[in-house]
């Protein structure tokens, strides 16, 4: 049996405990609205925090010294592609986008078309915008779960309305493409070349500039 009771404090704010099957919790805080979160990423710059839907705050750990360079190669040719087609803008990996969901997340790098960036508002580009990357990369670091990180393409961006994502693992130098229908494709050996599809027209990039890692 589960029961949860709310006592209001002189702040203003409630005190919250929770019961279940004999359990008893206490002192836990409501979730942290948008404001607060904003708050708490204000007041600890110096760290890569994200959200999930269900108000869970996740800390993100510093990526290694080959993950770093293996975006910055990712990013590098998406702002060359980009500058070239100029059809949207690229993002790096600390762009926080809150998505339809409620989750609060920063891939890798981004894309973003024209298109949703002229929907912004001028108080949403100088804080977190409620958009939903068109693009995504994330790159396998050695603190990642492979399997908690393909959770995260399916669940988190193509739920939410990411068109195209790629996953990449430079270690095992395998990748896997997932798209908006929901068809996914694996890409076993780095000797191949990722495409931007329809999404991104004559973006592609080739995987074997990582091998060298």
């Amino acid at each position: 049996m589960e029961a949860a009771t709310a006592i209001p404090l002189a702040n203003g704010k409630s005190q919250i405990s929770l019961f279940f099957d004999g359990w008893a919790l206490h002192n836990l805080l409501p979730r942290m609205n948008e404001d607060a979160f904003f708050a708490v990423c204000k007041d600890n710059p110096e760290l890569k925090i994200e959200q999930d839907k269900n108000g869970n705050i996740i800390v993100m750990p510093p990526v290694s010294y080959d993950s770093g360079s293996h975006e910055s190669e990712i990013i590098g040719d998406i702002v060359i592609w980009n500058r070239k087609y100029k059809l949207g803008k690229t993002f790096s990996s600390q762009t926080l986008f809150i998505l339809p969901d409620g989750e609060k997340r920063m891939p890798d790098t981004a894309w973003i078309s024209h298109t949703k960036d002229a929907t912004l508002s001028r108080a949403e580009r100088s804080s977190f915008a409620h958009v939903v990357p068109d693009f995504v990369v994330e790159m396998v670091s050695p603190s990642d779960n492979s399997d908690t990180l393909r959770k995260k393409m399916r669940q988190v961006w193509i739920a939410n309305g990411v068109q195209l994502a790629w996953m990449i693992d430079p270690k095992t130098q395998k990748a896997q493409i997932f798209r908006a229908d929901g068809s996914e494709q694996n890409i076993d050996g780095f000797d191949q070349t990722l495409s931007g599809e329809a999404v991104m027209p004559g973006f592609e990039f080739d995987l074997s500039i990582l091998k060298n890692w």
